[in-house]
C-alpha cells in the first residue's frame, strides 16, 4: 500500500495557502510544557478544512465542476462545503439523522444539500449520490489527498515549535493522526507522536496494540461523547499509524469533560470533546511522555452550546 509522503504533505501546503488559517501555537503554562495547535480557529471551526480544501483543489478541472459529494457527521461536511463554495461548485453532503442539529445547519448555511439518513448507510448513499450524478466522492480520512492536507498541520508545528519533543493528535479514523505523523516524523524522527482517543471508542488503540486493524460496532462507538471519533481507522490510515505513530492512548469521558473545562478556563478557547482528547491525554499520561515541549493539536472547537454549558458548569 502506498503511503502519503513529505512530499505530498508540502503539494498540500501549496494548495491551502491562503485558504486555510495557519493557527498558532498557544502556550498552556496551566499544564505544564504544553502547547496548544488550536485548530477550532479554521473558518469552519475545525481542521478538515485542509484536507477537504487540498482533496478538492487537486483534482482535474473538468472533473471538479461536476461538484462533490461527502458522507460525515459534521466537520468533514462543513469542510467540504466551505471548499466547494470556494470553486464554486455543487456539493452533497449525507449526514446521519442523529448529528447535531447545529453541525446540519451550519452546513446548510455553507450552501451544501444535506441528505440525512441512518448512521449506517451514509457511506452507501453517498456513493450512490456520486454515481448517480456524476460528483467525486470525497471521504472524511480515508483518501491520500485529505491525509496530505491535514498533514499541513505537522508542517506548521516543526516550524513553529522546532524543539518539540512530543505531539499528541485526536483519533477518529486517523485522517488527522496519520497525516500529522507522516509530516513530523519526516522532518524529526525524534519527536514522539501520540495518537489519543476515547476509551469507549478504542479501536485504534486496540489495533495499535494487537498489529492489526479492529472494528468496532457502532452501538459502542457512539457511547463516547466525542462524536467525531466515533468512525474506526481504516485500512489505509491503519498502515499509517503502525508505521509513524509511536503511542496510542486512551481517556475517560470524565477526564475529555475535565480537558474542555481547562482549555475554556486556562486557555480562553473552545474545545467539543473531540477536539479535548489531546489534551486529555497529556494531562492523564503526561509520565509517558518524554521530557521536553509537547504540542497538543486541539481539532475543533464545534460544540453543541447546551453540552458545553454542563461542562462548564
Amino acid at each position: 500500500m502506498d503511503l502519503v509522503t513529505l512530499t505530498d504533505v508540502r503539494a498540500a501546503a501549496e494548495n491551502v495557502k491562503g485558504r486555510v488559517v495557519h493557527t498558532p501555537l498557544l502556550a498552556a503554562p496551566w499544564a505544564g510544557d504544553l502547547w496548544l495547535k488550536p485548530e477550532s480557529l479554521q473558518p469552519i471551526g475545525a481542521f478538515k478544512l485542509r484536507g477537504a480544501y487540498h482533496a478538492v483543489a487537486a483534482l482535474p478541472a473538468d472533473v471538479r465542476k461536476n461538484g462533490v459529494v461527502a458522507h460525515s457527521s459534521g466537520n468533514h461536511a462543513q469542510a467540504l462545503a466551505y471548499a466547494a463554495r470556494d470553486f464554486g461548485i455543487p456539493c452533497v453532503i449525507v449526514m446521519p439523522d442523529a448529528a447535531l442539529p447545529a453541525k446540519i445547519a451550519a452546513t446548510r448555511a455553507l450552501g451544501a444539500e444535506v441528505v440525512l439518513v441512518g448512521v449506517v448507510e451514509r457511506l452507501t448513499e453517498a456513493r450512490a449520490i456520486a454515481a448517480d450524478r456524476g460528483m467525486t466522492l470525497i471521504p472524511p480520512f480515508d483518501h491520500p489527498d485529505v491525509i496530505a492536507g491535514q498533514g499541513t498541520i505537522g508542517l506548521e508545528i516543526v516550524e513553529d515549535l522546532p524543539e518539540v519533543a512530543s505531539v499528541l493528535v485526536p483519533v477518529g479514523g486517523g485522517g488527522l493522526a496519520s497525516g500529522v505523523a507522516v509530516a513530523v516524523k519526516s522532518l524529526r524522527p525524534d519527536v514522539v507522536v501520540v495518537g489519543v482517543e476515547p476509551e469507549l471508542a478504542g479501536d485504534a488503540a486496540e489495533g495499535f496494540a494487537a498489529g492489526e486493524l479492529r472494528q468496532w460496532s457502532l452501538d459502542l462507538t457512539y457511547r463516547t461523547i466525542a462524536d467525531g471519533l466515533r468512525t474506526n481507522l481504516s485500512e489505509l490510515t491503519f498502515a499509517h499509524v503502525r508505521t509513524y505513530v509511536d503511542k496510542m492512548l486512551t481517556v475517560s469521558e470524565k477526564q475529555i469533560e475535565d480537558a474542555m473545562s481547562r482549555i475554556a478556563v486556562g486557555s480562553r478557547l473552545v474545545a467539543e470533546p473531540s477536539g479535548a482528547v489531546s489534551v486529555a491525554g497529556y494531562l492523564a499520561h503526561r509520565d509517558a511522555l518524554p521530557p521536553g515541549p509537547a504540542v497538543a493539536v486541539i481539532s475543533g472547537g464545534n460544540v453543541d452550546p447546551a453540552a458545553l454549558a454542563r461542562v462548564l458548569g
